[in-house]
């Protein structure tokens, strides 16, 4: 067996999970049952075996700290300073996701002994190096909102241009100008008009429009944008 002339690092993986609930932007946190950071707020995450792949690693975690299943992973950077964690030298690879958290049922396993939303601006005192981790994938979802589908992964299949609108801002952190967001949203061709209608508020009841993702490939090959 060959063996190494450096000593190995142990890796684990760090998912940031993003949802909107009561119209703000929130992340998934666990209360951490074990030491080192015993009874603090952490993102879900662990070690990675020796038999398995980060993604692999990454969905195993997710699923016995929170209960949280099926969803699609982007990988968001590697944090490896070398004393981010007590135990010893750990480098972690992490991950993010969106999704709709109605579609999921929260329960805390393994070393979590709590499962939790909280507002992404406003997390508490966060394990580790965690709050950089959550900074940085903050500011990779914002910038994502231009070149990918990002702010469509948390609306139902079809949703009027209000809700599109809302989730935007609450991505953002701020408020848009709502002709201007539609005037937009039109010229790039990217919703498909249904005969449906939902009633918001005491208004008259909203257009129910549906994604063309296709269209949003062909703009995104083109190097068009979706700036707001």
């Amino acid at each position: 067996m060959y063996t190494y002339e450096y000593p190995r690092p142990a890796v684990t993986v760090d998912l940031v999970i993003f949802t909107i609930r009561d119209g703000r932007l929130q992340i998934l946190l666990i209360r951490r049952g074990e030491a080192p950071f015993k009874g603090r707020w952490a993102l879900p995450g662990g070690f990675v075996r020796e038999d398995e792949d980060l993604e692999a690693a990454a969905l195993r975690e997710l699923d016995e700290e929170t209960g949280v299943r099926d969803v699609y992973l982007e990988q968001l950077f590697t944090f490896g300073e070398p004393q981010r964690d007590p135990r010893g030298r750990v480098i972690t690879v992490s991950y993010f996701a969106l999704i709709a958290s109605d579609r999921q049922v929260l329960r805390a396993q393994t070393d979590a002994a709590e499962v939790q939303w909280f507002p992404a601006d406003e997390p508490p005192a966060l394990a580790f190096d965690h709050r950089k981790i959550l900074d940085y994938a903050l500011e990779r979802l914002r910038n994502k909102l231009e070149y990918t589908t990002v702010g469509f992964q948390l609306l139902p299949r079809k949703f009027t241009l209000t809700e599109l609108q809302q989730v935007y801002e609450t991505i953002l952190g701020r408020e848009l100008d709502k002709r201007n967001f539609r005037r937009k949203v039109e010229l790039l061709g990217i919703l498909e008009e249904t005969d449906e209608k939902k009633m918001e508020g005491v208004h008259r009841p909203a257009r129910l429009y549906r994604f063309k993702a296709r269209q949003f490939e062909k703009l995104k090959d083109k190097g068009i944008l979706f700036p707001f």
